[in-house]
């Protein structure tokens, strides 16, 4: 089962990034309220971008090189422009 690295723009402009089997279960878990604390606090927007990967480890590693991104090159990344 593949692992996806996704991408959520809240409220406040932030986008958060998170690792999911399911990203469309985990995005209604978010708007829910039943997601990460830092969604809780910021509500999704809308989801930008998933990328699939073949297992959790380099799903998790992915999202940890993300995560360590400026807001421009997470959107740069979500609209297609790959990363320098």
């Amino acid at each position: 089962m593949p692992w996806y690295v996704y991408l959520i723009e809240c409220r406040d402009g932030s986008i958060y990034t998170g690792i999911a089997t399911d990203v469309e279960r985990r995005y209604r878990e978010h708007v829910a309220g039943k997601g990460a604390r830092y969604t809780r606090s910021r509500p999704p927007v809308r989801l930008l971008a998933r990328f699939e990967y073949p297992d959790r480890s380099a799903a998790s590693r992915a999202e940890y090189a993300i995560k360590q991104f400026p807001p421009a090159r997470k959107r740069a990344l979500c609209d297609g422009v790959p990363p320098t």
